[in-house]
Order: structure tokens, then sequence, then C-alpha cells
């Protein structure tokens, strides 16, 4: 086995926790609550990485709206899916208002038209018979996607999402920014920002001093997350410890704040953006790639809120 070369890779993951349990913090947040079978996916979407969420009003009160009809499912799921397969309509990329994309997908939420017409729901106000184009009916017939495929409970919202798109990286961004757009009131938009732009680059390839945006490691990935945010952090991990602010001993670690791992606090050697529910999204070593990972790499060091 090869010696682990970087910045961030002293540490081998010492306890993968399970994406379940992101699942789990998804379902409790908001309101009503790559081969695609519903969605083109990655990297067929058409959203513009590392851009921040800022989902139309108007997008947001389709999503509210559909989602209420499957009750339990969280609206900012099918909002996270607006946003990767087409910017929440703002795409111009062909297939999604009109024509088909590269895979055949149609239209905002870029069903496969076989999918859609096993699936087809009229949303509010929306055509008549419905319309993979038409906003109200995509985002209504993607949530009686996600809805019959379980999403209504957290244990199947994960795999709901994957009968979406087959893509376990697919489905890790969807969870994860829809973290990020949902309603958790101990996310600030700082943090929603920085974990918009991390959920963004989920298999990004790792790179020893890597600030993307083709690679990133550790530190770079982070400072390029809270970049995105509009705060400026330090290139290295213990620069980053350092400069806080620090949580303090005791205090809940909320989703965008950083965790951070070594021997101690002056020798901290690598840092993850908190997703919730004991999960970190981090690039952590040679060889891999930006993921979705327990927060349980041994030398827990501290947290910070920067912001």
């Amino acid at each position: 086995m090869g010696k682990l070369v970087g910045l961030c890779a002293l540490f081998v993951v010492a306890s993968l926790l399970g994406v379940a349990v992101l699942v789990a913090a998804v379902a409790g947040a908001g309101a009503p609550p790559a081969t695609a079978d519903g969605g083109g996916g990655l990297p067929g979407g058409t959203r513009a990485a590392g851009r921040m969420p800022a989902v139309p009003p108007a997008w947001i009160a389709l999503d509210r709206a559909a989602a209420a009809a499957c009750p339990g499912l969280p609206w900012a799921v099918p909002a996270a899916i607006g946003e990767v397969e087409s910017d929440s309509g703002r795409s111009t990329a062909p297939g999604v208002a009109s024509g088909a994309n590269y895979a055949g997908a149609e239209g905002p939420m870029q069903f496969e038209p076989a999918t859609f017409r096993a699936y087809a729901t009229v949303g509010p106000g929306g055509a008549v018979p419905a319309s993979p184009y038409d906003p109200p009916d995509a985002v209504a017939t993607a949530v009686t996607m996600l809805c019959a495929d379980g999403g209504a409970t957290a244990g199947g919202l994960r795999g709901a999402v994957l009968a979406y798109d087959h893509s376990s990286t697919y489905a890790d961004t969807v969870l994860t920014l829809a973290t990020a757009l949902g309603e958790d009131p101990g996310t600030d938009v700082t943090a929603a920002a920085a974990l918009a732009f991390a959920a963004t680059q989920l298999g990004t390839p790792y790179l020893w001093g890597g600030t993307g945006p083709g690679g990133f490691d550790c530190s770079g990935l982070t400072r390029a997350a809270f970049a995105a945010a509009g705060v400026t952090l330090p290139r290295v991990a213990q620069d980053q410890f350092d400069a806080g602010p620090q949580l303090a001993d005791g205090a809940a670690v909320r989703p965008g704040d950083l965790v951070f791992f070594g021997s101690g606090p002056g020798g901290v050697d690598h840092v993850g953006i908190y997703v919730g529910s004991g999960l970190m999204v981090d690039a952590p070593h040679t060889g891999a790639q930006v993921r979705l990972e327990g927060a349980g790499w041994p030398g827990f060091v501290g947290a910070t809120r920067p912001g």
C-alpha cells in the first residue's frame, strides 16, 4: 500500500458514519418537507459549478407547493435537483427550454421522455397535458417520482435520489446542496454558500497544493468554499484553525463549520467542512476525490465558524 502524500494525508479515515445520517438531517430541514432515469445528471447537469445557490423565489414556491403533495419530502431536495440540472430553469443549455440534451433528457428537471410519461403530474398552474418544459409540471413530476421511490422517509430519501440519477456523486451533491438550501436556523448565509460550493466540488480529484478549480487539497477546498461565500481564509489548515473564531468546548458544531484534525492545536494537518449528522465534505488524500464522509478522523482538534 502506497504512502499517502500531502498536506491533508497524515491520517486515514477511522470511521465512515454513512450517508444515511445526512439523509436524516436533510429530511429534518425545511418546510413540508452518469446515467439518468429522471435527470440528466452529472456531468450532464447544467448548473455552473461553485455558484452560490440563489434559487429564484418563484422556483422556491414551485418546490414548496410540489413537495406539499408528498408529506415528509423536504422541499429543498427538488430545489437542489433543479439547481444541479438546470440552474433552477435558468440554463440556456440544449434540452432545458426545448429539445433534448446529449442524453435525451428534457426540461428544467431533465427527464428522459419515458420517465416523464410514467410520472407526469400537472403542477399548480401547470400546462395541460403535463409538459417536461413547463416548470410547475417538471417540479411536480420530479416530486411524484421521488415520492414513489420512497423520498418521503428519511430511510428512503437517498435511494429516491439515486433512482432519479444513478450516480452516488449526484446523490451526495443533491443532499449536501439540499442542506445548504434548507431552513436549519443554525446555518447562516455564509455557511450555506460554503456548503453549496463544496457540494459542487464532490468528485473533484485531490491535488496536493491544489486550490481549484481542477483539484484541491483539504485546505485548498475550504479556502475556495469560503471565498465563494465572500470570506478570505489563510491557505493552510493550521493557519485556518488559528484564524478562528474557534468554538468553545462543548459548543454544538453546525453545518458550514470547519472541523480540524491533527496531533493538537499546534499540529493541525487536516480540515473539512461540516455538513451535519457527523458528516463532512473534504479532500482527504492523494488518489482520492473530494467526498462526503464521516467526520470521524483521529485527533479531532476543534472547530471554527468563519464569517
